[in-house]
């Protein structure tokens, strides 16, 4: 089990449990953070590139964080990050599809001044039929372990 820093090693990779999306999530989601006809009416969204009702961007985000929580890859410790590297959305999410994250660890930056180190875990968000759907790389920072 990951409790500290020095406990990671490049390569560890990390897999979720899945998440079956929604129309009803998608459609709440969307009219409380991005209200666009393409997250909010099929027929509207039958119009727009996506050709149907499509989860947000942020919503897939979303989506994508929470089930990285749910592994705790920082163990005890809150996912604390500097920021996202390499945010990307390579295919809609629709109702129905069953989405998990897999994360592999990429690099890993003991600080010079302080007791932590930076973690970069790039997760890969994947639908059911094994597509890849999301990628981040967030900016993770993990205390070391006590020296006493």
């Amino acid at each position: 089990m990951i409790e500290w820093f020095d406990d990671f090693t490049l390569g560890m990779k990390f897999k979720s449990g899945a998440l079956k999306v929604t129309e009803e999530a998608i459609k709440r989601f969307a009219a409380e953070f991005d209200p666009q006809p393409m997250h909010l009416d099929d027929a509207a969204a039958q119009k727009t590139l996506f050709k149907g009702l499509a989860a947000s961007g942020w919503h897939t985000a979303a989506i994508g964080m929470g089930l990285t929580v749910q592994i705790k890859p920082f163990g005890p410790h809150p996912m604390i990050g500097l920021g996202v590297d390499n945010l990307r959305w390579m295919l809609p999410v629709r109702a129905g599809d069953e989405l998990h994250v897999e994360g592999e660890v990429i690099a890993l930056t003991p600080s010079k001044t302080k007791p932590q180190g930076i973690v970069l875990i790039k997760w890969t968000m994947f639908n059911q039929k094994g597509e890849a759907v999301y990628t981040f790389t967030p900016i993770g920072i993990v205390p070391t372990r006590p020296t006493n």
